[in-house]
Protein backbone atom coordinates (compact mmCIF):
# COMPACT_ATOMS: atom_id res chain seq x y z
CA UNK A 1 0.00 0.00 0.00
CA UNK A 2 1.07 3.37 -0.80
CA UNK A 3 0.81 5.92 2.33
CA UNK A 4 2.45 9.62 2.37
CA UNK A 5 1.69 13.00 2.17
CA UNK A 6 2.05 14.90 -1.56
CA UNK A 7 2.49 18.47 -1.68
CA UNK A 8 -0.03 19.61 -4.65
CA UNK A 9 0.41 22.89 -6.25
CA UNK A 10 -3.68 23.63 -7.19
CA UNK A 11 -4.18 25.70 -9.88
CA UNK A 12 -6.43 28.20 -10.51
CA UNK A 13 -9.71 27.40 -11.79
CA UNK A 14 -10.48 23.96 -10.26
CA UNK A 15 -11.93 22.78 -6.89
CA UNK A 16 -9.58 21.07 -4.29
CA UNK A 17 -11.89 17.84 -5.18
CA UNK A 18 -11.18 18.14 -8.53
CA UNK A 19 -7.44 18.34 -8.10
CA UNK A 20 -7.55 15.00 -5.93
CA UNK A 21 -9.94 13.57 -8.22
CA UNK A 22 -6.94 14.08 -11.33
CA UNK A 23 -3.95 13.39 -8.75
CA UNK A 24 -5.89 9.72 -7.78
CA UNK A 25 -4.54 8.71 -11.33
CA UNK A 26 -0.85 8.85 -10.29
CA UNK A 27 -1.70 6.14 -7.42
CA UNK A 28 -3.01 2.41 -7.41
CA UNK A 29 -6.71 1.75 -7.62
CA UNK A 30 -8.94 2.06 -4.61
CA UNK A 31 -6.04 4.01 -3.44
CA UNK A 32 -7.45 6.21 -0.18
CA UNK A 33 -6.64 9.54 -0.80
CA UNK A 34 -7.95 13.18 1.38
CA UNK A 35 -7.05 16.41 1.60
CA UNK A 36 -6.16 19.17 4.35
CA UNK A 37 -7.99 21.87 3.72
CA UNK A 38 -9.87 23.61 0.83
CA UNK A 39 -9.00 26.23 -2.07
CA UNK A 40 -11.74 27.96 -3.57
CA UNK A 41 -11.26 27.84 -6.87
CA UNK A 42 -9.88 30.57 -7.56
CA UNK A 43 -6.88 29.74 -5.21
CA UNK A 44 -3.70 28.24 -5.88
CA UNK A 45 -0.82 27.11 -4.35
CA UNK A 46 -0.36 24.29 -1.08
CA UNK A 47 -2.92 21.32 -1.23
CA UNK A 48 -1.75 18.66 0.98
CA UNK A 49 -3.02 15.60 0.00
CA UNK A 50 -3.04 12.61 2.55
CA UNK A 51 -2.77 8.91 0.52
CA UNK A 52 -2.90 5.41 1.62
CA UNK A 53 -2.87 5.72 5.79
CA UNK A 54 -1.80 8.84 6.40
CA UNK A 55 -5.95 9.96 5.41
CA UNK A 56 -5.73 9.20 9.52
CA UNK A 57 -3.43 12.45 9.90
CA UNK A 58 -5.63 14.88 8.45
CA UNK A 59 -6.43 16.85 11.44
CA UNK A 60 -3.00 16.78 12.32
CA UNK A 61 -1.93 18.55 8.81
CA UNK A 62 -4.92 21.25 9.25
CA UNK A 63 -4.60 22.24 12.63
CA UNK A 64 -0.76 23.54 11.51
CA UNK A 65 0.04 27.45 10.77
CA UNK A 66 -1.16 28.69 7.03
CA UNK A 67 0.83 30.80 5.39
CA UNK A 68 -0.69 32.59 2.05
CA UNK A 69 -0.25 35.71 -0.77
CA UNK A 70 -3.38 37.81 -1.46
CA UNK A 71 -4.25 40.60 -3.95
CA UNK A 72 -7.40 42.42 -2.46
CA UNK A 73 -8.88 45.10 -4.64
CA UNK A 74 -10.17 47.65 -3.03
CA UNK A 75 -12.98 50.10 -4.25
CA UNK A 76 -15.23 47.00 -5.08
CA UNK A 77 -17.37 44.47 -3.11
CA UNK A 78 -18.35 40.50 -4.18
CA UNK A 79 -21.18 38.76 -2.99
CA UNK A 80 -18.17 35.99 -2.96
CA UNK A 81 -15.83 38.00 -1.64
CA UNK A 82 -13.67 37.35 -4.59
CA UNK A 83 -13.70 37.77 -8.25
CA UNK A 84 -15.41 34.74 -8.89
CA UNK A 85 -18.44 36.45 -7.79
CA UNK A 86 -20.47 38.80 -8.78
CA UNK A 87 -18.49 42.28 -7.93
CA UNK A 88 -20.27 45.84 -7.61
CA UNK A 89 -18.40 48.86 -8.11
CA UNK A 90 -18.39 51.80 -5.58
CA UNK A 91 -18.58 54.86 -7.50
CA UNK A 92 -18.38 57.02 -4.38
CA UNK A 93 -14.91 55.08 -3.06
CA UNK A 94 -12.50 57.80 -1.88
CA UNK A 95 -8.65 56.49 -2.58
CA UNK A 96 -7.23 54.94 1.14
CA UNK A 97 -4.26 56.41 2.03
CA UNK A 98 -1.31 53.96 2.72
CA UNK A 99 -0.99 54.65 6.29
CA UNK A 100 -4.92 53.91 6.95
CA UNK A 101 -4.66 50.76 5.24
CA UNK A 102 -1.92 49.97 7.64
CA UNK A 103 -3.58 50.85 10.44
CA UNK A 104 -7.29 49.09 9.65
CA UNK A 105 -5.03 45.97 8.79
CA UNK A 106 -3.56 46.00 12.65
CA UNK A 107 -7.06 45.40 14.06
CA UNK A 108 -7.13 41.55 11.96
CA UNK A 109 -4.24 40.37 14.20
CA UNK A 110 -4.13 38.69 17.11
CA UNK A 111 -7.24 36.53 18.24
CA UNK A 112 -10.01 38.48 16.29
CA UNK A 113 -13.87 37.04 15.97
CA UNK A 114 -14.22 36.11 12.18
CA UNK A 115 -17.51 35.55 10.07
CA UNK A 116 -16.89 33.20 7.03
CA UNK A 117 -17.67 34.64 3.40
CA UNK A 118 -21.35 33.18 3.08
CA UNK A 119 -20.11 31.33 0.15
CA UNK A 120 -18.08 28.78 2.10
CA UNK A 121 -18.28 25.34 3.62
CA UNK A 122 -19.38 26.93 6.84
CA UNK A 123 -22.50 24.63 7.90
CA UNK A 124 -25.79 26.86 8.78
CA UNK A 125 -27.98 24.23 10.49
CA UNK A 126 -26.22 20.95 9.27
CA UNK A 127 -25.91 22.51 5.41
CA UNK A 128 -23.09 23.94 3.76
CA UNK A 129 -23.49 27.76 3.75
CA UNK A 130 -22.50 28.11 -0.49
CA UNK A 131 -25.43 25.25 -0.82
CA UNK A 132 -27.59 27.67 0.61
CA UNK A 133 -26.38 31.05 -0.84
CA UNK A 134 -26.09 29.49 -4.19
CA UNK A 135 -30.15 28.46 -4.11
CA UNK A 136 -30.30 32.04 -3.04
CA UNK A 137 -31.36 32.02 0.64
CA UNK A 138 -29.96 34.32 2.81
CA UNK A 139 -27.06 32.82 4.90
CA UNK A 140 -26.31 34.48 8.37
CA UNK A 141 -23.10 32.99 9.94
CA UNK A 142 -21.83 33.17 13.59
CA UNK A 143 -18.66 35.05 13.94
CA UNK A 144 -15.84 32.35 14.98
CA UNK A 145 -12.46 33.04 16.99
CA UNK A 146 -9.89 32.70 15.03
CA UNK A 147 -5.24 32.93 14.95
CA UNK A 148 -3.99 35.85 12.66
CA UNK A 149 -0.17 36.00 13.57
CA UNK A 150 0.91 38.48 11.11
CA UNK A 151 -0.38 40.57 7.96
CA UNK A 152 2.19 41.83 5.88
CA UNK A 153 2.14 44.99 3.11
CA UNK A 154 4.02 43.48 0.10
CA UNK A 155 2.51 46.18 -2.11
CA UNK A 156 0.01 48.91 -2.51
CA UNK A 157 -1.27 51.10 -5.12
CA UNK A 158 -4.92 52.19 -5.17
CA UNK A 159 -7.26 50.26 -5.63
CA UNK A 160 -4.50 47.22 -5.34
CA UNK A 161 -3.10 45.92 -2.25
CA UNK A 162 -0.62 42.83 -1.72
CA UNK A 163 -0.46 41.37 1.29
CA UNK A 164 1.42 37.80 3.17
CA UNK A 165 -0.91 36.68 6.24
CA UNK A 166 0.19 34.21 8.28
CA UNK A 167 -2.79 32.64 11.05
CA UNK A 168 -4.05 29.64 11.78
CA UNK A 169 -7.11 27.00 11.36
CA UNK A 170 -10.38 27.78 9.99
CA UNK A 171 -9.48 31.95 8.87
CA UNK A 172 -10.85 33.20 5.59
CA UNK A 173 -8.46 35.70 3.45
CA UNK A 174 -11.53 36.27 2.07
CA UNK A 175 -12.91 37.73 5.48
CA UNK A 176 -10.20 39.70 5.82
CA UNK A 177 -10.72 41.80 2.19
CA UNK A 178 -14.10 42.14 2.94
CA UNK A 179 -13.65 43.41 6.33
CA UNK A 180 -10.97 45.47 5.28
CA UNK A 181 -12.60 47.31 2.81
CA UNK A 182 -15.54 47.71 5.52
CA UNK A 183 -13.43 49.27 7.90
CA UNK A 184 -12.24 52.05 5.59
CA UNK A 185 -15.90 52.23 3.54
CA UNK A 186 -14.68 51.61 0.78
CA UNK A 187 -15.89 47.59 -0.01
CA UNK A 188 -12.82 44.82 -1.20
CA UNK A 189 -12.77 41.57 -2.11
CA UNK A 190 -9.79 39.11 -3.33
CA UNK A 191 -9.06 38.84 -6.35
CA UNK A 192 -5.46 36.30 -5.99
CA UNK A 193 -4.75 34.22 -3.32
CA UNK A 194 -2.00 31.53 -2.89
CA UNK A 195 -1.32 29.33 -0.18
CA UNK A 196 2.26 29.34 0.26
CA UNK A 197 2.65 26.74 3.04
CA UNK A 198 1.01 25.02 5.67
CA UNK A 199 3.54 23.73 8.42
CA UNK A 200 7.19 21.97 6.64
CA UNK A 201 4.61 21.60 3.59
CA UNK A 202 5.58 24.70 1.20
CA UNK A 203 5.15 25.36 -2.13
CA UNK A 204 8.35 25.06 -3.60
CA UNK A 205 7.73 21.03 -2.52
CA UNK A 206 4.93 21.04 -4.43
CA UNK A 207 4.22 18.65 -7.80
CA UNK A 208 2.17 20.28 -10.37
CA UNK A 209 -0.79 18.16 -12.12
CA UNK A 210 0.73 18.14 -15.09
CA UNK A 211 3.41 15.46 -13.38
CA UNK A 212 3.48 12.50 -14.27
CA UNK A 213 2.60 9.70 -11.92
CA UNK A 214 6.14 8.42 -11.27
CA UNK A 215 7.37 12.04 -10.59
CA UNK A 216 4.88 12.69 -8.23
CA UNK A 217 5.18 9.51 -6.79
CA UNK A 218 8.92 10.43 -5.54
CA UNK A 219 7.48 13.51 -4.07
CA UNK A 220 5.65 11.38 -1.78
CA UNK A 221 6.70 12.78 2.03
CA UNK A 222 6.37 10.00 4.81
CA UNK A 223 3.32 9.91 7.45
CA UNK A 224 5.87 11.18 10.61
CA UNK A 225 5.94 14.68 8.56
CA UNK A 226 2.01 14.65 9.49
CA UNK A 227 2.83 14.93 12.66
CA UNK A 228 6.36 17.23 13.01
CA UNK A 229 4.63 19.43 15.10
CA UNK A 230 4.52 16.90 17.96
CA UNK A 231 7.30 15.70 20.11
CA UNK A 232 8.63 12.64 18.91
CA UNK A 233 9.46 9.35 21.26
CA UNK A 234 11.72 6.32 19.52
CA UNK A 235 10.40 3.04 20.65
CA UNK A 236 12.02 -0.51 20.67
CA UNK A 237 11.07 -3.33 18.50
CA UNK A 238 9.41 -4.88 21.62
CA UNK A 239 7.52 -1.67 22.41
CA UNK A 240 6.58 -1.11 18.77
CA UNK A 241 4.91 -4.68 19.44
CA UNK A 242 3.02 -3.94 22.87
CA UNK A 243 1.47 -0.80 20.90
CA UNK A 244 0.24 -2.39 17.83
CA UNK A 245 -1.57 -4.67 20.22
CA UNK A 246 -3.01 -1.55 21.94
CA UNK A 247 -0.74 -1.98 25.41
CA UNK A 248 0.90 0.85 27.12
CA UNK A 249 4.38 1.50 27.44
CA UNK A 250 6.37 3.03 29.94
CA UNK A 251 7.39 7.02 29.15
CA UNK A 252 8.58 9.93 31.50
CA UNK A 253 6.98 12.63 29.52
CA UNK A 254 3.02 13.82 29.21
CA UNK A 255 1.11 14.56 26.68
CA UNK A 256 0.20 13.80 22.76
CA UNK A 257 3.23 12.17 20.90
CA UNK A 258 4.78 11.12 17.89
CA UNK A 259 5.69 7.51 18.03
CA UNK A 260 8.90 6.49 15.72
CA UNK A 261 10.80 3.53 15.10
CA UNK A 262 14.62 3.38 14.96
CA UNK A 263 14.43 4.49 11.13
CA UNK A 264 12.35 7.71 11.93
CA UNK A 265 8.60 5.96 10.70
CA UNK A 266 5.77 6.60 11.96
CA UNK A 267 4.26 3.96 14.19
CA UNK A 268 1.60 5.50 16.04
CA UNK A 269 0.46 8.64 17.37
CA UNK A 270 -0.04 8.52 21.33
CA UNK A 271 -0.96 10.39 24.19
CA UNK A 272 1.07 10.09 27.62
CA UNK A 273 -0.37 10.55 31.86
CA UNK A 274 1.05 8.88 34.31
CA UNK A 275 4.41 7.41 33.30
CA UNK A 276 2.49 5.91 30.55
CA UNK A 277 1.47 6.43 26.83
CA UNK A 278 -1.68 4.79 25.34
CA UNK A 279 -1.71 4.47 21.68
CA UNK A 280 -4.26 6.53 19.97
CA UNK A 281 -3.53 6.01 16.22
CA UNK A 282 -1.77 2.86 15.20
CA UNK A 283 0.08 3.14 11.93
CA UNK A 284 1.28 0.10 9.78
CA UNK A 285 1.64 -3.64 11.53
Amino acid sequence: MTNGLLVLDKPSGITSRDAVDRAATWFPRKTKIGHAGTLDPLATGVLVLAVGQATRLIEYVQAMPKAYRTRIRLGATSDTDDADGTVTENPSATPAAEPGVRTALAAFIGQVEQVPPAYSAARVDGRRAHALARKGTAVELAPRRVRVDRIDVREYHWPELELDVSCGKGTYIRSIARDLGRALGVGGHVTVLRWLAIGPFTVETAVSLEADGEAARRKLQPMAAAVSGLPSLRVSPDEIRRLRTGRVIPVTDEGEMAVLDAAGELVAVGRAAGGWLKPEKVIGG
